[in-house]
């Protein structure tokens, strides 16, 4: 069954769901910067709009456009910013 998300006083939400590539969720983060924690490894691809990503042992921030993907170590935190509506695909391995 789906399962509603919400953080950051509902500024991303997202709708998880058993994909044929594992659990995965789809969401929208609002203009703002975040950091998320991660507790598996986590492959995100932007679906539209554009995520600035640092992650963790970076000094830059690098960018991320739609169909494009980064990976997240398991038992890290990592720091996003986006300038305006975002989406993304996040799939749990």
């Amino acid at each position: 069954m789906f399962k509603v998300n919400e953080y950051f006083e509902g500024k991303v939400m997202s709708l998880g769901f058993k994909s044929a590539e594992g659990r995965a969720t789809i969401g929208v983060m609002a203009a703002g910067e975040y950091e998320f924690g991660t507790s598996t490894v986590e492959y995100m691809t932007v679906t539209s709009g554009e995520m600035m990503i640092k992650l963790p042992g970076e000094t830059e921030w690098k960018t991320y456009k739609p169909f494009e993907t980064f990976v997240v170590a398991k038992d890290v935190k990592f720091k996003v910013k986006v300038l305006g509506d975002t989406s993304y695909k996040c799939v749990y391995k």
